[in-house]
């Protein structure tokens, strides 16, 4: 199963080898998956860091009441994970879920420990990596609870631009915390700008 995505990942920002990359991609797990499968159920334990090499995943939760909130999106060449269960050992308070046939590649704390090794860099760029992903988080919190819905709607077509066009618009809606009618109205207001 070839994972050319996988491997241009890191070497493309690290200075190792395509042979050394591929033969530690062999020792990972990856999984050819139907849309709709879930690779972790809110409750369950997870010890993997998910790749996309192909396909798209989302990170959702349910609440009580079963409505769905959306963290985040996993298109190709993106990294999801339950921080809080693969690096805490919780239950998982997410559930991640493909939502095309996907490719992913199962990365684990092996799979880190070698790199580590194998290239003097890595820690430093993994480092980068994580407060990326926080700065990612703080914006998206300062925009839940200060943006408006269009501000917020902008700032996804920025972050997503090919995922607009892959999931309905009720899980767009999920992920912007508004109601699928509002998203509409926002879609009308954006066009009508544009058109004037």
């Amino acid at each position: 199963m070839e994972c050319p995505n996988f491997i241009r990942f890191f070497t493309s920002n690290l200075d190792v080898q395509e042979s050394d990359v591929s033969d530690l991609l062999n020792q990972c797990e990856r999984l050819t998956i139907k849309k709709n499968y879930v690779l972790l159920n809110q409750g369950e334990f997870s010890k993997h860091t998910f790749f996309v090499e192909k396909g798209l995943l989302r990170q959702f939760a349910l609440n009580e009441n079963g409505k769905e909130h959306i963290l985040s999106f996993a298109p190709e060449n993106w990294l999801v994970t339950d921080r809080d269960s693969a690096y805490f050992n919780q239950p998982s308070i997410y559930s991640i879920q493909a939502l095309e046939d996907s490719l992913v590649v199962l990365i684990d704390q092996s799979f880190i420990d070698k790199l580590t090794q194998l290239v003097p860099g890595f820690t430093a760029y993994n480092n980068r990596l994580l407060h990326n992903h926080i700065r990612h988080l703080q914006d998206r919190i300062g925009l839940l609870l200060s943006a408006t819905a269009e501000e917020r709607y902008l700032n996804f077509v920025q972050m997503y631009p090919d995922v607009l066009m892959r999931v309905p618009q009720t899980m767009v809606a999920s992920y912007l915390g508004i109601t699928p009618e509002s998203l509409s109205r926002v879609r009308k207001e954006i066009a009508h700008k544009k058109s004037e």
